[in-house]
């Protein structure tokens, strides 16, 4: 109970660190502003003892299938870092700056072609834009987008190389898919797999449909400038985390399927040769 608790508050830490980053990085932050995230922060830290705390599930999922979610932490921690320093480079320029900004331009001009999703996301941007402002986005968009897929890549080889998640123990579906019901519908491996694809799908769709749905909603709410470097960071930030974690996600439920699979197959054998199989 003690080492649970213990666990719960460095994690709660962990993410009050990750919700004030860029307000403790980015100069000219207001006192409501921070007053804003401070409150954010420890919503996001009692949510995260109230999860991890606790012996039942909540919401977080693979909560005890590591290095899962301590994958994704640090995924979006680096990209909410990076995109802070490149935005504070714009203002306070440092040796540290302007190597990420090197690193973010170089990332974002390759990727920057006809219809890729840095593209897309320049697109989205009002057609008076200062040309500094669309490098700026450009810059924050190559750099979170390599983040991703340098997370997926890490990720892969864990699956591959620790055989995830079965170097942890017995595999509890119950508290590591909370939101999953494995008595609800059809056979579960069929539905577990049926899952991984669309979160997959949906992980691949997500960066060119986010733009292009923020294109069209600037009809109705005005366009969206990320002129503020706070919006800018979690804007972007989310455009690219959110599609890995959804490729995670079904990634990983697809191993589960599989486990599941092998688990009856191995099951039915023992059955078979004990003679205790249906006929």
């Amino acid at each position: 109970m003690i080492s649970r608790l213990t666990g719960a508050v460095l994690r709660a830490m962990l993410i009050v660190l990750l919700v004030a980053t860029p307000s403790l990085l980015l100069p000219g932050i207001s006192a409501d502003g921070k007053q804003i995230v401070a409150l954010v922060a420890i919503f996001g830290a009692a949510l995260t003892i109230f999860e991890y705390a606790s012996t039942y599930p909540g919401l977080v999922e693979f909560r005890d299938a590591p290095p899962f979610n301590r994958i994704r932490f640090v995924s979006l921690f680096l990209t909410i870092f990076l995109l802070t320093v490149i935005c504070r480079g714009t203002v306070e320029p440092t040796t540290l700056t302007q190597f990420v900004q090197a690193i973010g331009a170089l990332i974002g001009f390759a990727i920057d072609f006809p219809y890729s999703p840095v593209r897309l996301v320049i697109l989205m941007l009002p057609e008076n834009t200062s040309y500094g402002h669309i490098a700026l986005v450009r810059t924050a968009a190559g750099m979170s987008y390599l983040i991703s897929l340098v997370t997926l890549a890490v990720f892969l080889i864990i699956l591959r190389l620790a055989d995830w998640p079965s170097q942890s123990g017995t595999f509890n579906v119950w508290v590591n898919l909370p939101t999953f019901d494995p008595t609800a519908g059809k056979d579960v491996v069929q539905r577990l797999e049926r899952d991984a694809r669309f979160n997959i799908a949906l992980g691949f769709l997500l960066p060119f449909l986010t733009p292009a749905a923020v294109k069209l909603a600037a009809n109705l709410f005005g366009s969206v400038t990320l002129e503020n470097p706070q919006t800018l960071v979690w804007t972007v930030a989310a455009w690219a985390f959110l599609p890995a974690s959804l490729f995670m996600r079904g990634i990983a439920m697809g191993r589960v399927a599989e486990m599941i699979a092998a688990k009856r197959k191995q099951t039915y054998a023992q059955a078979k040769d004990s003679g205790l199989a249906a006929i």
